[in-house]
């Protein structure tokens, strides 16, 4: 074989190769995209200060300080893949099973987004930590990547279990049900643990938090 035959083959060879990478994501069997890359459509609440902004959707403070945005359609069972970059000190959630009316770490469930490392968490309760079923189930520590990095994450839930795995780590899997049935991490009533269905969505603090890749499969 030539080298310019070598060459062009190499080429062609690697452009296959990244291409079905990059189409098995996309295509990946029975998951739906819930971000089109562009814009808002699909999702509802706070979109002043939720943004798409290049490929992704950005939380900007300066849009209105936090708040919250849902998913338009309620889910129940399923597994959900995104993807998250975190700033210094970032705290955020993600709601599950939530209505579009009150504090979703409640009446909903809220699985923590936080800066693991920032000073400022030092001392918070086991439950509060990145993964954590907010007051109910604490996840594990340590697997995270540096702030400012991608990291992965899925959540599979089949009510009333739900896993957590973060860049490949399993760090929370448990039955909400049963870890409160004596009572709540956080002694406070938690009656969203009984919904089996209801809206995903980014629950906001203020601070600066990039989310992409949002797909789900319903179960």
């Amino acid at each position: 074989m030539t080298k310019t035959k070598a060459f062009f083959f190499t080429i062609t060879f690697l452009a296959v190769i990244f291409g079905v990478k990059a189409q098995s994501k996309s295509t990946e069997t029975g998951f739906t995209s819930l971000f089109n890359g562009t814009n808002l459509e699909g999702w509802v609440g706070n979109k002043e200060s939720y943004k798409a902004q290049d490929g992704m959707i950005v939380i900007d403070p300066q849009g209105g300080g936090g708040g919250n945005l849902y998913t338009e359609k309620e889910y129940g069972n399923f597994i959900l893949h995104f993807e998250f970059k975190l700033t210094p000190g970032a705290n955020n959630g993600l709601g599950i099973h939530a209505p579009l009316e009150g504090d979703a770490a409640y009446v909903g469930k809220e699985l923590q987004i936080l800066d693991n490392t920032a000073d400022k968490y030092a001392e918070l309760e086991v439950y509060q930590y990145h993964g954590s079923v907010y007051g109910v189930i604490p996840a594990k520590r340590g697997f995270l990547n540096p702030v400012g990095e991608w990291n992965q994450q899925t959540v599979i839930v089949n009510h009333p279990k739900i896993q957590v795995i973060v860049n490949g780590t399993t760090i929370l899997e448990g039955d909400y049900l049963e870890a409160s049935k004596d009572g709540t991490l956080d002694h406070k009533d938690h009656p969203g643990l009984e919904r089996s269905s209801g809206h995903i969505g980014f629950l906001g603090h203020g601070d600066v938090v990039y989310f992409k890749d949002i797909r789900i499969k319903e179960l």
